[in-house]
């Protein structure tokens, strides 16, 4: 299937647009392609060129999320909300009609307040180090990086995410400086891994493998919730009707994608749609569960 997939995938020719608005990203060429696959059963397949590390940009918000369930706990929805926003990544002005209470955690608004509740208390190399020993642990592999050139990048151009920033600390909602609290996000954001490295971290939200299980099942299902309901931004919508499985994008061109008690999916092309979505990795991975018959709606 995933054979047949990619040597479909090799031949389309409207593959979208870079993201040109990160100097390092825009360099990436659209050619790209790679898709991995881990079962429940502990296989794993790989398709094109699935060990070329690319940036994972906002599929690390899936981890940081992980991580600040576990360390707050029910206590983060105060904070931020868990509705679809409807609206694109970066817009503000939801931000200022609900006085500062992003969305959900999947939008760069909400990913901002997540990291900024990791950061309380810490060092911004302590998060760093947690977040790569938690991505590393649950990808198996600790040859899992973060490209600080491409971190350079986005906090050189960077300027709406530090105007959210700004915004929700004059709400109240971020307890650190804004240079500090969106330090840590441009960095997080620029952690690189290739689609068998992605695949494999994903078996965390797969649920039943005791080996992978970081976090307990209730917080699993409530993340893969998110990400089926907000996880494409303005697309997530259109990507459950058509994949009918959670998932989290990435302006770099990755998503990850979980198939419940199945199989964590990775796939990477590095042209996007108008919602900033990987264009032929949505195709790619719409095919893929058509065939295979994965869907959470039966």
């Amino acid at each position: 299937m995933m054979n047949r997939i990619h040597d479909e995938m090799q031949g389309m020719t409207d593959r979208g647009a870079v993201a040109d608005y990160i100097p390092e990203l825009a360099q990436v060429s659209p050619a790209h392609f790679a898709m991995s696959v881990c079962t429940a059963d502990g296989q794993s397949f790989h398709v094109g060129e699935a060990g070329v590390p690319f940036s994972i940009q906002s599929i690390s918000k899936v981890f940081t999320l992980a991580l600040a369930l576990g360390r707050l706990g029910d206590q983060l929805w105060s904070r931020v909300g868990r509705e679809p926003s409807g609206l694109a990544f970066n817009s503000m002005v939801q931000l200022e009609h609900e006085r500062g209470i992003p969305r959900n955690p999947f939008i760069n608004a909400g990913a901002i307040v997540v990291t900024d509740a990791i950061l309380a208390g810490h060092a911004p190399r302590e998060v760093l180090g947690e977040v790569l020993r938690f991505v590393r642990q649950a990808a198996g592999d600790d040859d899992i990086h973060i490209n600080h050139r491409v971190a350079k990048s986005e906090q050189a151009t960077g300027h709406r995410n530090m105007a959210l920033a700004h915004f929700l600390r004059a709400h109240g909602n971020l307890r650190n400086a804004p240079d500090l609290t969106c330090g840590v996000y441009f960095h997080q954001c620029a952690i690189e891994m290739t689609t068998r490295q992605l695949a494999q971290a994903g078996r965390f939200l797969m649920g039943g493998l005791p080996a992978a299980r970081l976090l307990s099942p209730a917080r699993v299902r409530r993340i893969n919730a998110l990400m089926m309901t907000c996880g494409h931004y303005d697309g997530s919508g259109d990507f459950a009707y058509r994949v009918g499985l959670p998932g989290k994008s990435g302006v770099g061109g990755g998503i990850l994608v979980i198939a419940p008690g199945r199989a964590a999916i990775a796939v990477w092309s590095p042209g996007l749609d108008a919602q900033g979505n990987s264009r032929l990795g949505t195709l790619a991975v719409e095919r893929l569960a058509q065939a295979a018959g994965w869907s959470v709606f039966g």
